[in-house]
């Protein structure tokens, strides 16, 4: 048995919460993998894994392996990346992930660039807006919108971006603008929410909130369908500043209630701590930040 394989077999199959999809991850056999980690139980006499209809489950003894061989993982990948010149040179592959807009708009045009002055570095950009993990997606950097938690990951601060609300000038047109949040419910609004159920809008004044139910007009899944929606003039909508800036700034839409937005949410690029940096990520990190900077300055309302 190569007990490096099996190892990580197992920890695949924890991190994935099935063998099956283990299988699928690591591009094996379901039987190979079954198979892996059935020889690595025996070989350490131990169950490690509770096998059910609902997926995995770590016993006892399994959460002890799984730390263990996690960190044995990380100092062996530690040791390979120094040999391979990952230290000397920026080499290798990277894992960026950011918010599917924001990435889009912002990370992919500073992720391109920084290709062009790194060729030996590639880079694999995730644009999804859940909150993907640095251990199960595999990821090496991540740009997140809103306070961060508590945590040993550093933050690069790269500014910060405002909820605001906004309309067209020709919904405006034949109606008054909402002067305070409560004029919100005779507007027609677009949210992501079921158009059956209520859509509460949070605004803040002298540090208290104000929430506002409203009943939506139109509901949407995304929020580029929501800013088209409000550009064709079918109501109010909330957005990030930085998404609706060069609407913004070309009148296409009006800001609305501004002395009511809620604090600016900071901006923040990520990674995880450790005891020497890849140089292909200290590249990437130093190539990005000040340009991101920049771009958020732009894009500031």
């Amino acid at each position: 048995m190569d007990l490096l394989d099996a190892m990580q077999v197992m920890l695949t199959a924890v991190e994935c919460g099935s063998l099956s999809k283990a299988s699928r991850k690591l591009g094996q056999p379901l039987a190979t993998v079954s198979r892996k980690v059935s020889e690595l139980e025996s070989h350490l006499k131990a169950d490690l894994l509770i096998r059910s209809s609902k997926g995995l489950e770590l016993t006892p003894a399994g959460r002890t392996y799984v730390t263990s061989a996690k960190t044995i993982l990380e100092q062996l990948n530690e040791a390979e990346r120094a040999v391979a010149g990952e230290y000397t040179v920026p080499k290798g592959d990277l894992v960026v992930t950011a918010p599917t807009m924001f990435g889009r708009l912002h990370v992919l045009p500073v992720a391109t660039a920084f290709l062009a002055a790194f060729p030996d570095v590639s880079v694999e950009l995730m644009l999804t807006d859940r909150v993907a993990h640095f251990l199960d997606d595999q990821v090496d950097v991540a740009l997140r919108i809103g306070d961060l938690p508590d945590s040993s990951l550093i933050a690069a601060r790269l500014g910060a971006v405002r909820r605001v609300t906004c309309a067209s000038p020709a919904y405006l047109a034949p109606r008054a603008a909402p002067a305070v949040p409560q004029d919100l419910v005779g507007h027609d609004v677009i949210s992501f929410e079921s158009v059956s159920s209520p859509t509460t809008w949070r605004y803040w004044l002298d540090g208290k909130e104000i929430a506002v139910s409203l009943k939506s007009r139109l509901s949407v899944s995304t929020i580029d369908a929501a800013i088209a929606a409000g550009l064709a003039g079918s109501g109010v909508i909330r957005a990030n500043s930085y998404q609706v800036a060069d609407y913004v700034r070309n009148d296409l839409l009006q800001l609305l209630l501004e002395a009511y937005e809620p604090p600016p949410r900071p901006v923040h690029l990520i990674y995880t701590r450790q005891n020497r940096l890849p140089l292909k990520l200290r590249a990437f990190v130093d190539f990005t930040v000040p340009r991101l900077r920049d771009r958020l300055a732009v894009a500031a309302l």
